[in-house]
């Protein structure tokens, strides 16, 4: 930055995660179209261009597909499985979600809130707010600078994440259909074995009292009336502060 003014570098006081970093540079850019690195150059900065062609293909996000990796064969494959698994999970038709070489347009970064790890799901969240998401094969180098963070501990956060961002996209508007559902599952197996050993008890003269079955009865409909409580409190905190649209325009003909 001392060389080119317009460079401009934030320096956090402690190490916040690559979310805080993605947030902090989003709220900080100017330009209409976005784009993000890593500093480990393993992506190619000249495959930047051809990131914007495919945008201006009608995307709003484009992400780089490395198709052929440089990496470990156990960082290759776990990476393969979770992108799997997300993309059967949540819909999104990618290979590679987790690329750090993106372009967006601007309207993508300021509708998205990132925080925690959620930066792995940026394509998921932008696709669930109605954005067009694409890839495009891009060049992947050997690592020259910096050591992996990758580990099982990483591999498992990941998909707690991934629990996160289907609870995100599918339920933040409407908690009692998670809990409700839970909750009613719960109440009718308990209803069902309450009223199994009402017979028992009531037609065939059979004791109760140490049935381990009436404990568990009795359980499962408390627990049920518990989680459809909880799904009735999300709902009401969830109407409480609604503090901005669920929507996103893409654009306004008159």
């Amino acid at each position: 930055h001392n060389q080119d003014s317009r460079v401009r570098v934030f320096q956090f006081r402690r190490n916040y995660g690559k979310s805080a970093a993605l947030a902090q540079g989003f709220k900080e850019a100017r330009g209409e179209l976005l784009v993000t690195l890593d500093a480990d150059l393993q992506d190619d900065p000249e495959e930047i261009p051809n990131l914007i062609r495919k945008l201006e293909e009608g995307y709003d996000l484009v992400s780089g597909w490395k198709k052929h990796r440089r990496d470990r064969l156990v960082k290759r494959v776990t990476s393969r499985i979770f992108n799997r698994v997300t993309c059967l999970l949540t819909g999104l038709k990618m290979h590679d979600i987790n690329c750090g070489l993106k372009c967006y347009r601007r309207e993508v970064t300021d509708t998205i809130k990132v925080y925690g790890q959620l930066h792995r799901f940026l394509p998921v969240l932008a696709q669930w707010a109605g954005f067009r998401v694409g890839e495009v094969v891009v060049q992947h180098h050997p690592r020259k600078y910096g050591k992996t963070k990758f580990g099982v501990s990483r591999f498992a956060a990941g998909f707690f994440d991934l629990l996160t961002v289907l609870f995100i996209t599918r339920y933040t508007r409407r908690p009692l259909h998670l809990f409700g559902s839970v909750g009613m599952l719960a109440f009718l197996a308990g209803l069902g074995i309450s009223a199994y050993l009402a017979y028992e008890r009531l037609f065939l003269q059979r004791y109760l009292s140490n049935r381990p079955l009436l404990f568990l009865g009795i359980l499962l409909v408390i627990v049920g009336i518990q989680f459809v409580s909880i799904g009735l409190l999300g709902e009401m905190i969830t109407e409480s502060n609604k503090n901005r649209d669920e929507y996103a325009l893409r654009k306004v003909l008159s």
